[in-house]
């Protein structure tokens, strides 16, 4: 008797063992998927911070850009009129600035304080005028007009500016009108080379 008890503990024994190692094998699987699901959500986490950084970083930067260039098209209209300041004063022959007495000499003051108050008004908000007499040509910063033959000067340097230009933080407004020099020795090398050459 003894042994058909073992007989029939044994098929129950292992019927209860093989749905145990059924559930062994379908957790196994249910773990991978779930661990391959939260690799998935944790690079879509990691992917979506890194976005977000970006879009911070980029708005950041446009904000920064809106706030110096936001006068931009307001500034290159305003510059026309500072010409037409300084024309109006260059057209005063120097002899009768200096013997200018009552209300012609009132006129070219009052004129001048206007171009000098302009000219801080430009400044106080990032518009600086450029003057590059003397320096070297920057198709960057100047418009050459015409060269000028010079054979004291070094080819390239500006040696008359026609119109001043302006820029505004780091970008040209408006190109200075230049005349460029011809004819003498080549620029020195040194000043060529970018500073991080050497």
């Amino acid at each position: 008797m003894m042994a058909d008890q073992n007989e029939h503990e044994d098929p129950r024994n292992q019927a209860e063992a093989a749905p145990q190692a059924e559930p062994a094998a379908v957790d196994a699987e249910t773990l991978a998927a779930a661990l391959r699901e939260r690799d998935e959500m944790k690079d879509r986490l990691l992917r979506t911070l890194a976005e977000m950084e970006n879009l911070r970083r980029r708005t950041e930067r446009e904000v920064a850009d809106s706030r110096t260039y936001a006068v931009t098209n307001f500034a290159r209209d305003i510059v026309g009129s500072a010409d037409n300041i300084r024309r109006a004063l260059e057209s005063v022959p120097a002899e009768a600035r200096e013997h200018a007495d009552g209300a012609l000499k009132g006129l070219i003051e009052g004129i001048e304080l206007t171009e000098r108050d302009l000219g801080k008004t430009l400044e106080r908000h990032g518009v600086k005028i450029v003057d590059p007499k003397g320096q070297r040509f920057d198709p960057n910063r100047h418009q050459a007009m015409f060269e000028v033959p010079d054979t004291q000067v070094p080819n390239g340097t500006v040696v008359q500016v026609v119109q001043t230009g302006y820029v505004i933080g780091d970008r040209t407004l408006r190109p200075a009108l230049v005349g460029v020099s011809k004819g003498g020795p080549k620029p020195e090398a040194a000043k060529d080379k970018p500073a991080d050459a050497a």
